[in-house]
């Protein structure tokens, strides 16, 4: 089976990558059957043959999941259509504080309302105390 995946070039710490077409249990940096393009992801460069990407998805190569994504937000030309995440991955920590305020906001509206609801009707031992 032909996958469409990321070979892995660059220094340490500072990747690059090749988008090629390759055997599927070819290891990552062995030879491809073809160059599709390149990938920077420190600086979200990247320049991607995405007719020829397409033309091998047709033809039944499995892009992996990063290579599906930049296939997805890729240009017309070729370059990235970057996109930053609007969600924000917040910590278990967190999480955990997020709702217990969630939990007290909702316990501060239900004491509002029945404090609201309370007046109008007088409980019988507000009534004992108004009479005294």
């Amino acid at each position: 089976m032909l996958k469409i995946r990321l070979k892995r070039l660059g220094a340490k710490k500072n990747p690059t990558y090749r988008i090629i077409v390759i055997n599927s249990t070819t290891k990552r940096e062995g030879r491809p059957i073809q160059e599709l393009g390149h990938y920077n992801p420190k600086t979200k460069v990247m320049k991607l043959d995405l007719t020829t990407a397409q033309d091998w998805v047709k033809k039944g190569a499995q892009p992996t999941e990063t290579v599906a994504y930049l296939m997805k937000n890729c240009n017309a030309d070729g370059t990235l259509n970057y996109k930053k995440k609007e969600t924000v991955k917040l910590s278990k920590k967190a999480q955990a504080k997020a709702a217990a305020e969630a939990e007290a906001k909702a316990a501060a509206e239900a004491e509002a309302k029945a404090a609201a609801e309370a007046p109008a009707e007088e409980t019988p031992a507000e009534e004992a105390a108004t009479e005294a």
